[in-house]
């Protein structure tokens, strides 16, 4: 009977931990998600001027096609990442977003693609941020 009771009592606090492991898991990645996002944001100023700074410079020349193509990819990115904030908002709330609420396996598989998502945004971003500013800069 001893057994058995101490049996259950280490299953239920096993079990009580791989709860709470689950949870924190969820939340860490949310928080890396968020965090991700944050810093993107922290680039869209920086989409915004270099698409002001190549729009002067298109026209139909070989190198004013460049300038075009490369506006096109910032404006891309931009859109990207706009997109990519809606479909997240769509499917989480902000109890999940911003409190830590627990997610059930659904959603933390929508979080795991949704990390996969952004990621792919900040690789959109960042090349066409660095193409841009390099065509900007063999001019000077």
């Amino acid at each position: 009977m001893k057994n058995t009771i101490a049996l259950a009592a280490t299953f239920l606090v096993l079990f009580s931990f791989s709860c709470k492991q689950e949870k924190k898991d969820g939340t860490d990645k949310m928080t890396e998600v968020i965090a991700l996002h944050d810093q993107l944001m922290a680039k869209m100023g920086t989409l915004t001027k270099l698409v002001g700074e190549l729009n002067g410079k298109v026209d139909s020349t070989e190198t004013g096609m460049k300038y075009d193509a490369a506006k096109k990819d910032l404006q891309n990115a931009h859109k990207a990442m706009m997109d990519w904030m809606k479909g997240f908002g769509d499917n989480f709330d902000s109890d999940e977003i911003l409190n830590g609420k627990a997610l059930n396996a659904e959603k933390q598989e929508l979080l795991d693609k949704e990390m996969v998502n952004i990621q792919e945004v900040k690789t959109k971003m960042e090349k066409s941020i660095e193409n841009a500013e390099d065509l900007l800069g063999t001019e000077k």
